[in-house]
């Protein structure tokens, strides 16, 4: 796609050059403050997490790979790093890895497991320019390749105490050398490389290796088929696209219903397919790891809102259990219940550090999970920012593996968002970093949706009583771009009298009252171009993410209540559309990244405002939209409102 580059964009690119050249030089002169007993970072490291610097995220770990690697002094003869499991992974297991012989234990020692094993944990002292955009400007690289993920030793919570002794020398029948041990459990799930574990000392800042574990751990099917996920590829309801991963790439399988089968058509991408710049980028760097193979098939002939099974795979790579899964209604018909959120991500299931966690996650996933068990979602809406993987492509398989009960399931459909899409130059509207240079490569892989072409993520589909506009907040949406025209052109199609309800979607919101930082969480020039059509065309409901609360609005309309909700009977505002004035708007990004607090004083057009995490649940009638929003913790009603037509 061509580049875009707005004023804003252009200006606000030299504003990060310029910041990275000063923050370099600053730190580079003061980053020799680092000492083998100082595990923290430097100030001014920590003081450089502005929106748009923070947008990778700057964590201990998260930078861990700029740190010089040294040899560790230590003569100690004792020390031994080893893992519980025997060579052999299942597709998901939490592996135990026992340290013992330590001689003096420090808060500084820590385990990082490392994939591929051969990967090169070797200092790279001439790439410390290549990692400015990470939001880290300190002097050195430390390892060539990222850890998958590390803990501290004092998770042990009898490590530094030594409550674990050993004696190792006796003399004359009395112990003169006692050392110390650990254990940790590391969630593993199948990634297809395999993994070692290495012992470090000096914590994240000055990190140096002690040992590595004597035993490669390799998983027992590395072609495993695993991560299965549904999408819709129309409004019929009688084709459901399925899509997962394996690392095989001969076609596989896809059976269903009764003695049917597709083939598989079989994708991958490279390290060459990923975006960078003059300062390379993690997912061309750094961060890269072998995505294995997606394999996707289309089941047809199938029934609008009717349950059924499939199972995907081969007889020489393995099969899926059988998975049941539910259609949903399709375009028309009287009603459709779904689910809708953005910015998910996910968490670990140990106590690790990753480069990038999303707290809520965890719980935001168990009540779905339950929801769907119920049998009352017919489809999920996951409003961008998808997996935060932000270049670090092995943690796609975390995700894909953590929403696996719910999208294997029902209809799961995205939208993509700025940690997917945006990178300097390649053609997103906005000049930032946030997609770690995967330029939505993996997330158009990983998940199709009914698209008109690749990098242009727009399209349109109908569930029961609902007509969705899904939207590219990251793409071209000015005046006459093409995605505003299809816009346009979409919403004007829409037959009311067949789906009465218009419900729109896109990451960046229009209205927030939490403002964020150097770039907006608001682009008055988005809202600017695109709220006039919302309005024309009478959208309903409009539905984003990126800011991580819930907010709700009035009946708005360049920033004026246009009508407010009534009470019904029941005590639930009520919004009634019979006589059309505005859309509600909702921001709904509170599904698993730290929330984002509100400022004590709100505009009128904000009604409800939480931070809380959950996710939306939909019930459209004929006549009706009742959306709720739960608590995923307390599976309370945070807030619940409707709107309605006579």
């Amino acid at each position: 796609a061509p580049t875009i580059f707005s004023p804003m964009a252009s200006s606000f690119s030299n504003y990060f050059k310029i910041l990275s050249s000063i923050l370099f030089f600053i730190i580079f002169f003061t980053s020799h403050s680092f000492s083998s007993s100082n595990y923290s970072l430097s100030n001014i490291v920590i003081n450089s997490t502005s929106e748009f610097i923070n947008h990778t995220a700057i964590s201990e770990f998260r930078i861990l790979n700029r740190r010089i690697l040294s040899k560790c002094p230590d003569p100690n003869p004792y020390l031994s790093i080893t893992t519980a499991s025997n060579s052999s992974l299942s597709d998901e297991s939490f592996v135990t890895v026992h340290v013992s012989g330590v001689l003096v234990p420090s808060k500084g020692d820590w385990v990082g497991m490392i994939s591929p094993s051969y990967s090169d944990t070797s200092s790279c002292p001439f790439n410390a320019l290549q990692y400015q955009q990470t939001g880290d400007f300190s002097e050195l690289p430390l390892l060539c390749h990222y850890p998958v993920k590390a803990q501290y030793l004092s998770k042990d919570p009898g490590y530094l105490n030594c409550k674990k002794k050993e004696c190792k020398k006796h003399v004359k029948g009395s112990c003169e050398v006692r050392t110390c041990s650990a254990s940790l459990s590391f969630h593993v799930v199948n990634f297809r490389t395999d993994i070692e574990f290495v012992l470090f000392a000096g914590g994240f800042a000055t990190p140096c290796i002690l040992k590595r574990s004597n035993n490669n751990l390799t998983f027992t099917n590395p072609k495993q088929p695993l991560y299965g996920h549904l999408s819709s590829i129309d409004s019929t309801a009688t084709s459901m696209r399925v899509t997962w991963v394996s690392g095989d790439k001969a076609p596989q399988q896809l059976q269903y219903g009764h003695g049917k089968s597709q083939t598989s058509q079989v994708s991958t991408f490279t390290q060459k397919d990923m975006c960078s710049s003059i300062l390379k980028s993690p997912a061309k760097d750094f961060g890269w790891h072998d995505p294995g193979f997606i394999h996707t098939a289309v089941m047809t002939g199938l029934n609008p809102s009717t349950t059924n099974s499939y199972t995907y795979g081969s007889d020489s790579s393995g099969w899926s259990e059988k998975i049941t899964f539910k259609t949903p209604p399709a375009g028309g018909t009287d009603e459709v219940r779904f689910l809708a959120y953005g910015d998910m991500g996910k968490a670990p299931r140990d106590p690790s550090a990753e480069h990038y966690i999303q707290p809520g996650s965890l719980s935001v996933v168990k009540a779905m999970v339950d929801e769907v068990s119920s049998g009352n979602v017919d489809s999920v809406f996951h409003i961008g920012d998808i997996s935060y993987a932000t270049g670090f492509l092995v943690e796609w398989d975390y995700f894909l593996h953590l929403i696996t009960p719910i999208a294997s399931r029902v209809s799961y459909m995205t939208a993509i968002g700025n940690h997917e899409r945006d990178y300097i130059g390649t053609g997103s509207v906005y000049a930032t970093p946030d997609s770690g240079g995967e330029c939505g490569v993996p997330y158009e892989t990983y998940f199709q949706m009914p698209t008109q072409a690749k990098d242009k993520p727009w399209y349109s589909i109908e569930q029961g009583s609902v007509h969705f506009t899904v939207i590219s907040t990251e793409h071209d949406w000015s005046q006459n771009s093409e995605q505003y025209e299809w816009m346009k052109n979409d919403m004007a199609s829409v037959d009311r009298t067949r789906t009465p309800w218009l419900i729109f979607t896109g990451h960046r919101p229009m209205y927030s009252s939490v403002t964020g930082g150097i770039l907006q969480n608001v682009d008055d020039d988005f809202v600017k171009a695109v709220e006039p059509l919302l309005l024309a065309n009478k959208v309903d409901l409009a539905l984003f993410g990126h800011v991580h609360n819930y907010e709700r609005t009035c009946a708005v309309y360049q920033k004026e209540c246009k009508a407010l909700p009534t009470k019904d009977a029941s005590g639930i505002d009520t919004y009634d559309n019979t006589n059309y004035s505005a859309p509600v708007h909702a921001v709904i990004g509170m599904a698993g990244f730290s929330l984002d607090q509100f400022p004590s004083q709100a505009d009128e057009w904000s009604l409800v405002r939480k931070a809380e995490f959950g996710y939306v649940r939909v019930h459209a009638t004929r006549n009706s939209l009742t959306i709720e929003y739960v608590n995923a913790n307390t599976r309370k009603l945070e807030d619940n409102f409707q709107i309605t037509k006579s």
